[in-house]
C-alpha cells in the first residue's frame, strides 16, 4: 500500500509539472518573464539609509486599466529581485502599468509609470531608478524589535494563540501551553478535552504520533483552535482541531534562538532553533533535551455493594515516581524553485525513556470498617521509543492571485519497548502472610507508521467567490507484542493477559467547499466525503475485529459531512456567524482491543469490539467584536447532538473474569473499565473570551464557559442515564514596565499571572471533581536590544491540582483523586542571535549569480 501512495504522489507531482511548463514561467535567471511583444521596464532595490541592494524581493507589475478605484489593475507579472537589487520587464503591451516592491521585514513601495506612445525605441524602456525600502522595525544584527502583538486573535472560524508571549508555559511542553487555552483543559495525565470532547491533535496540520509532553514549548510558534471544523477538515474532528505550529524562520540571513531551563523537581531543559535563508535556499533546525522527574499522589476509597446494599469497604493510596527524558532533533530546506514553485522538506527524529516506580497500600474492611486483610503492591517498570516524521510539501502558486496549490506526503514511523515487573503481598490483619506473594512479568515491543498524502487546491473567481477542494489518504499501521507472565518459584506461566496483535487504519477522504460575500452577508457551502475501514487482528487466537464505513451503498450517508457556514458584517468591527456541520468519531484501538490492562488491579482497562463510530451534528452562533486599541471580544453559543456517543462503563468483576485472570495479581474486588455506545448525548454550552488592554503596558484575557450535558444510555436493563452543568473559568494578566528612567533596573520587566477552574462535570455513572490552579511568571529582557531574557515560573503556586472522580453505580461508590506533584518552579534563559548579512554561499559582485543561489 505504501508504494502505491508513493506511487500517486510522484504521478500527481510529474502531472502537476507537465501544466505547469504550459503557463508562462520565468527565464532561467529568474529576473524576466516574457510575453509577446511591447516595452522594457528596469530598476533596482536597495534598503533606506544603508543603500545595500535586497535580493529576493518580490516584485509584481501590474497593468492600470483605468482611473484609480474605477477598476480593478490586472497583474501582468511578479519577479524575484538579483543579488545586486536588479529586476527587469520585458515586452510589456500596456501604457500605464505599476510596480508593487515587497520584502520580509521591510514596508512595501508602490510606483507607477506610463510609457509614451508611438514606436520610438528610446520611449520603449523605462528606467524606475532606485526603488527605495525603510524597515518595518528596528533590526540589529537581523534581531527584530517591534510592537507587541496581541497573545491571542480571536477569528469567526479559529483562534490563534502566540505561544511566544505566554511566560508560564516558558521552558516547559506543549501541555504546559495548552493549559493557558480558553476552552481547553488538560488534565495531570494529559489528557486534552475541548468543550467536555477530545479533539483532534495536529502538528503543522497534519497527524503525529507525538504525545504533547514530547514538544517542547520553546519550538512552538503558535497554537490554532478550531472549534467546529468546516468540510475542509477531516470527519473525525467532531471535538475540534488543536493545530500546533511549530517554528520556522524566513527571514534573509542567520538568525537563532538558544534556551536553557532549571528547576525542581530535579527538571532540566535545553533547545536550540536555527534558520539560514539565502536566495532560493531556506534552512531550518532544532534540537532540544529535556529530563525531569516527579512523584504522584493517589487515593481510591470505595464502597461495595450487594443489590444496592453496603456489603464492604476498600481503601487504596499509591505512590508513583517517574522519571522523563526525551531528546529531539528536527531539520529542513525551503527550496524557491521559483516564483511560483516552493518544494520544502523536513526530519524530525525523537527518542525518549520514561521508568516508573509504583508503591501502592491497600485495606480490605468489612462492613463495620474494621480490617479483614492488608495489600501491599509494588510495580517497577520502563518504557523506551523512537519516532520519526518526514515531510514533503510541494506549493504552486498560479498567475491568478491567491489561487494555489498544495501537494504533500507527511510519514510518521517510530517503534517501542517496555517491561514492568509487579509483586503482590497480602496480610491477615494481624500481619501475618495471607498466602505467597504474587509475581508478574510483562515485556512488550510495538511498530508503528503512518503515511498521509494529500492535495489542496484553492481558486478564486472575481473579487468575492472562492472555490476549495482536495483529497487526502491516511494509512496507520500497528502491531504490538505483549506477553505476561506469573513467576512462582521460578517457574513462568503465560498468563492470558498476553496479548500479540496488529491493525490497519486506512481513511480516504474528498472535499469540496464553495465561498462566497455580497456585500457584508457572506457564506460557505461544503461537502466532504470519507471511506473509512479498521481492521484490527488478534494474533494469538486469530480473531478479528473492525469496521468499515460505509460498508453498503444504502449507508453512503455514513460517508458524507456536510458543512454550512453564514455571516454578516454589523458594522466596521463587529460580525455574526451561524455555521453548522456533521462530524464523526471513530473508535481508537484501545477502545477496540478487548485486551484486559492491570496496571492498577483495582480498575482494570479492556477494550470493546464491538463499538461503531459515533455522529456528531454541531451548531454554533458566534458575534466577534474588535474595539479600541488590539481589544477582542467573542461571545459563542453552541448545540452538539451525539448519537452512538462513545462513553466509559465501569462495574465489577463477575466470577468467571476473575477466574479468567487467576494468577494476574488482580483483586476479586476490582473494577472494569470499559466502553460501550450510549444511546445520544447532548451538549448545550456559551463561551465568553475578551482580550482587553486595561492600562498601559497592562492587559487581561479572562475567559468563561458554561455547559450542560445529557447523556442517554442504557446496557441491558441498567439505566446510564445522567445529565448536569459544568462551567470554567481562565484569567491571564501581563503587565510590562513600560522604561521611564533609562538606568531603571525595572525596565522592561514582565509579569504574568495565570488562574484556571473547572468545576465538577457529570459523566455516566457519576462526575469529575473540581480542579484549579494558579502559575506566575516574572521575565526581565537583557543585553542590548533585549537579545536575552531570563524568565521565573511557578507552575501550581498553591500545590492544589489534582484529578478527582466519583462514581456512584448500583454495585459500588468509588470516590478517586491522584495528582501528580505538579508544582514546579523553573528559571529559563534564553539568548537571539542572528546577521542579516550572513551567506553561506559566497558570490562574486554584480549579476554573478553565486553558483544559482539567487
Amino acid at each position: 500500500m505504501r508504494y502505491l501512495l508513493a506511487g500517486i504522489l510522484i504521478f500527481s507531482f510529474l502531472s502537476l509539472q507537465a501544466q505547469i511548463d504550459k503557463e508562462p514561467l520565468p527565464d532561467p535567471d529568474n529576473s524576466t518573464i516574457k510575453v509577446s511583444t511591447g516595452k522594457t521596464l528596469i530598476g533596482k532595490v536597495i534598503e533606506l539609509g544603508t543603500n545595500k541592494p535586497i535580493e529576493a524581493a518580490s516584485v509584481q507589475l501590474f497593468a492600470v486599466k483605468g482611473p484609480e478605484g474605477a477598476s480593478r489593475d490586472s497583474l501582468i507579472s511578479v519577479v524575484l529581485t538579483k543579488a545586486n537589487g536588479d529586476f527587469r520587464f520585458e515586452h510589456i503591451e500596456f501604457d500605464s502599468v505599476k510596480v508593487v516592491v515587497s520584502s520580509v521585514g521591510f514596508s512595501p513601495a508602490t510606483i507607477a509609470s506610463v510609457f509614451a506612445s508611438g514606436n520610438d525605441q528610446s520611449t520603449q524602456r523605462q528606467d524606475i531608478g532606485n526603488v527605495i525600502l525603510p524597515r518595518e522595525a528596528q533590526q540589529l544584527q537581523a534581531v527584530v524589535v517591534t510592537a507587541a502583538t496581541p497573545r491571542m486573535k480571536l477569528g469567526i472560524d479559529k483562534k490563534v494563540f502566540d505561544v511566544a508571549q505566554s511566560l508560564t508555559s516558558k521552558g516547559g511542553t506543549a501541555e504546559d501551553v495548552l493549559k493557558t487555552i480558553p476552552s481547553v483543559s488538560v488534565d495531570i495525565d494529559g489528557n486534552v478535552q475541548l468543550r467536555s470532547g477530545t479533539p483532534i491533535i495536529y502538528v503543522d496540520g497534519r497527524p503525529t504520533i507525538l504525545t504533547l509532553d514530547q514538544i517542547p514549548s520553546d519550538n512552538i510558534d503558535k497554537i490554532e483552535l478550531i472549534t467546529n471544523p468546516s468540510a475542509k477538515f477531516d470527519a473525525s474532528s467532531g471535538s475540534g482541531i488543536i493545530n500546533v505550529i511549530l517554528k520556522k524562520d524566513k527571514r534573509r540571513g542567520m538568525n537563532g534562538i538558544i534556551s536553557l531551563s532549571g528547576g525542581t523537581p530535579q527538571l532540566f531543559r535545553g533547545n536550540a532553533n536555527l534558520n539560514l535563508r539565502q536566495g532560493k535556499l531556506n534552512f531550518f533546525v532544532s534540537g532540544g533535551y529535556n529530563t525531569s522527574e516527579s512523584k504522584s499522589k493517589g487515593t481510591s476509597d470505595r464502597i461495595n455493594k450487594v443489590n444496592g446494599v453496603v456489603n464492604n469497604y476498600f481503601n487504596q493510596q499509591s505512590v508513583n515516581e517517574r522519571e522523563r527524558n526525551f531528546k529531539s532533533v528536527r531539520g529542513g530546506m525551503d527550496f524557491f524553485m521559483d516564483n511560483r514553485n516552493t518544494l520544502t522538506f523536513s526530519q524530525g527524529y525523537t527518542q525518549g525513556n520514561f521508568n516508573n516506580n509504583e508503591s501502592q497500600k491497600q485495606q480490605y474492611l468489612d462492613i463495620n470498617e474494621m480490617p479483614v486483610r492488608l495489600g501491599d503492591r509494588n510495580s517497577k517498570g520502563g518504557f523506551e521509543f523512537k519516532r520519526n516524521s518526514t515531510q514533503l510539501l510541494y506549493t504552486h502558486k498560479f498567475p491568478t492571485e491567491n489561487e494555489q496549490l498544495d501537494v504533500s506526503m507527511n510519514v510518521n514511523y517510530g517503534k517501542a519497548g517496555n517491561g514492568t515487573v509487579i509483586v503482590n503481598n497480602y496480610y491477615l490483619a494481624d500481619g501475618t502472610p495471607d498466602g505467597d506473594p504474587q509475581r508478574v512479568e510483562n515485556t512488550g515491543s510495538n511498530k508503528n507508521n503512518q503515511w498521509t498524502i494529500k492535495a489542496d487546491y484553492t481558486k478564486p473567481i472575481g473579487e468575492n467567490k472562492k472555490i476549495e477542494a482536495g483529497a487526502r489518504s491516511f494509512v496507520n499501521n500497528y502491531e504490538s507484542h505483549f506477553g505476561s507472565y506469573a513467576v512462582h518459584n521460578g517457574n513462568m506461566t503465560k498468563l492470558p493477559l498476553s496479548n500479540d496483535y496488529k491493525y490497519q487504519q486506512q481513511v480516504h477522504t474528498a472535499y469540496f467547499t464553495f465561498t462566497n460575500r455580497i456585500g457584508d452577508f457572506g457564506y460557505q457551502l461544503g461537502l466532504r466525503g470519507e471511506y473509512s475501514h479498521f481492521s484490527g487482528t488478534l494474533l494469538d487466537s486469530a480473531r478479528h475485529f473492525g469496521y468499515t464505513y460505509p460498508a453498503k451503498l444504502k449507508d453512503i450517508w455514513d460517508a458524507l459531512f456536510p458543512s454550512v457556514f453564514l455571516s454578516q458584517k454589523i458594522g466596521e468591527n463587529s460580525e455574526i456567524q451561524v455555521n453548522y456541520s456533521r462530524r464523526v468519531r471513530r473508535p481508537d484501538f484501545w477502545q477496540l482491543n478487548p485486551f484486559i490492562d492491570i496496571n492498577d488491579p483495582q480498575n482494570i482497562q479492556q477494550g470493546n469490539p464491538e463499538l461503531h463510530p459515533q455522529f456528531r451534528n454541531s451548531y454554533e452562533l458566534n458575534f466577534s467584536n474588535s474595539y479600541g486599541n488590539n481589544n477582542n471580544l467573542l461571545l459563542t453559543l453552541y448545540y452538539r447532538n451525539t448519537q452512538g456517543d462513545i462513553t466509559r462503563y465501569s462495574d465489577t468483576l463477575t466470577a468467571e473474569q476473575y477466574a479468567k485472570l487467576n494468577n494476574s495479581a488482580v483483586d476479586p474486588n476490582a473494577i472494569l473499565n470499559t466502553f460501550i455506545n450510549a444511546n445520544s448525548s447532548n451538549n448545550y454550552g456559551v463561551e465568553f473570551t475578551l482580550q482587553q488592554n486595561v492600562a498601559d503596558g497592562l492587559n487581561v484575557t479572562p475567559s468563561f464557559s458554561m455547559a450542560y450535558r445529557k447523556v442517554n444510555a442504557k446496557v441491558n436493563s441498567l439505566d446510564l442515564s445522567n445529565n448536569g452543568f459544568n462551567w470554567q473559568a481562565k484569567l491571564q494578566a501581563n503587565y510590562k514596565i513600560k522604561p521611564e528612567n533609562e538606568k531603571s533596573v525595572f525596565n522592561n520587566t514582565s509579569f504574568q499571572l495565570d488562574g484556571r477552574y473547572r468545576s465538577p462535570s457529570v459523566i455516566p455513572q457519576g462526575k469529575r471533581l473540581e480542579t484549579y490552579t494558579i502559575n506566575l511568571a516574572v521575565k526581565k529582557d537583557l543585553f542590548k536590544d533585549n537579545k536575552g531574557s531570563i524568565t521565573l515560573g511557578v507552575n501550581d503556586l498553591l500545590n492544589q491540582n489534582k484529578n478527582g472522580t466519583i462514581y456512584d453505580t448500583p454495585s459500588f461508590y468509588q470516590e478517586s483523586y491522584s495528582r501528580w506533584q505538579v508544582r514546579t518552579i523553573r528559571l529559563s534563559f534564553s539568548y537571539k542571535f542572528g546577521d542579516a548579512n550572513f551567506q553561506l554561499f559566497k558570490r562574486g559582485n554584480g549579476d554573478d549569480e553565486g553558483g544559482g543561489f539567487n
